[in-house]
């Protein structure tokens, strides 16, 4: 991005794991903090754009995001309103939750204020451990009543070659994944780019008038919805490959640096 253009950015998302917040470290930075009080004094929208659900979705001391795209922006917000909802079919999650039974995976099933499993096994307890969170297991009576509410996103702890018998004869929804022993399952006709394109039409705003910053797969799809997609330094290549900018690493506190670079604060 060149310095001159950074007065034209109004709105800037950003992913949370491995961007805003060090997977390793888990803690935001005193520099990040910052970087995020002067964007908000600068006059630029905050929008967090999280696989988490909105029970799950961090806060930061000092800091108030103005929007949020939850579950991989299959549910967006604000805190007065619903942006946009796009739950997942309901006859697919019954056949994942079927399929992944078949493989002896356990799924969890995520709505607005919370979820459920099925079971657990390991790979689903430490994706939930990133979050510094636990899978809440279900009894199958309780569980069979979530399947019948809207479901937003479901995990299941699983590798790249268990994807294709996870959705055997799924049509609604697809895998997006940031992490090798788990995956997160959206809407096939959602991500974070349809996402970001609902938040610049609610706010009135133009592609160019965007920046974003991520590190995983499933930013892909957001780093391309606006004008200055930013990939990380501790990004994948594939994130890296689509991107306008590479800034530094997470724990280099990489957006600080490039923001400062940019003239953005």
């Amino acid at each position: 991005m060149k310095k001159d253009s950074a007065k034209d950015i109004k709105i800037a998302f950003f992913d949370v794991d491995g961007t805003l917040v060090d997977m390793e470290k888990k803690v935001i930075t005193p520099a990040m903090i910052e970087t995020l009080k002067h964007l908000k004094e600068n006059g630029i929208i905050l929008c967090m754009a999280t696989g988490r659900g909105p029970y799950l979705v961090p806060s930061f001391p000092g800091i108030d995001f103005d929007v949020f795209l939850s579950y991989n922006a299959s549910y967006c917000y604000t805190k007065d309103e619903v942006i946009f909802s796009n739950p997942i079919p309901k006859e697919d999650v019954k056949a994942i939750v079927e399929n992944a039974s078949e493989i002896h995976r356990s799924v969890f099933l995520a709505g607005v204020e919370g979820g459920g499993a099925n079971g657990c096994d390991k790979d689903l307890a430490d994706y939930f451990a990133i979050a510094k969170s636990k899978v809440n297991v279900l009894d199958n009576f309780d569980f069979e009543k979530l399947m019948d509410k809207k479901v937003y996103q479901m995990m299941v702890g699983c590798y790249k070659e268990e994807y294709a018998d996870i959705l055997r004869d799924v049509d609604g929804a697809r895998i997006t994944a940031w992490w090798t022993r788990a995956a997160d399952i959206t809407p096939a006709n959602g991500n974070k780019g349809v996402g970001v394109r609902k938040i610049l039409d609610y706010y009135h705003l133009d592609k160019e008038n965007a920046i974003a910053f991520g590190d995983g797969t499933n930013d892909i799809e957001m780093l391309e919805a606006v004008g200055t997609g930013v990939a990380m330094g501790n990004a994948t290549d594939d994130v890296k490959a689509v991107a306008d900018a590479i800034c530094g690493h997470v724990a280099e506190d990489g957006i600080y640096h490039y923001c400062k670079e940019q003239g953005l604060i």
